[in-house]
């Protein structure tokens, strides 16, 4: 069963590291931002995060963190697809990059950026990059989204946001535990 690695990275740092067991996701909370909302039900565990003056309900920008445990059996193209598919029933004239494939630490992943010019739920613009990543206890996966029209310098802030997110393991060696 997968640990959750974030909460105790958040809290702890570096030192945390000596404190990981088993498969673990390493996503560190971004500067400025807070836990708006946490929640484990149905074997999936969720955090929202966004700025520290705004909420989950009123947001510019937000990251949001989903552990599934025990789902070997997703894969991370056909997830993004998944997602894809309804970003586009929620936003009439929304866009998608494709999918890019590669591994994190050893792990499949893939990552996609998603455009809505009007988002109904909140009558604005919303972007969102997403990262995919099958472990092999668990999969995982990472939205960081802005509500609006991002500038270069956001895109450029959440695709390197994600390149630094991976999954290590203790236990394996071709999925090792680095800071």
């Amino acid at each position: 069963m997968s640990t959750i690695a974030f909460a105790s990275l958040l809290c702890l740092g570096a030192a945390a590291h000596g404190q990981l067991k088993n498969e673990n996701l390493l996503v560190g909370l971004p500067q400025g931002f807070k836990v708006g909302f946490n929640e484990s039900r149905n074997g999936m565990n969720m955090q929202e995060w966004v700025p520290v003056n705004e909420t989950v309900q009123n947001w510019t920008e937000m990251v949001t963190v989903q552990i599934f445990l025990s789902r070997k059996d997703l894969d991370p193209v056909r997830f993004l697809a998944t997602m894809e598919k309804r970003w586009a029933g929620a936003c009439k004239g929304s866009t998608a990059t494709p999918a890019a494939t590669g591994k994190t630490n050893g792990y499949a992943s893939a990552t996609t950026l998603l455009r809505c010019p009007l988002l109904g739920s909140s009558g604005k613009p919303e972007t969102t990059m997403m990262k995919a990543i099958k472990g092999n206890d668990s999969f995982y996966l990472v939205q960081r989204a802005v509500r609006g029209v991002p500038t270069s310098a956001q895109l450029e802030r959440t695709k390197q946001y994600l390149d630094g997110i991976s999954v290590c393991d203790t236990r394996l060696s071709a999925h090792p535990c680095k800071m």
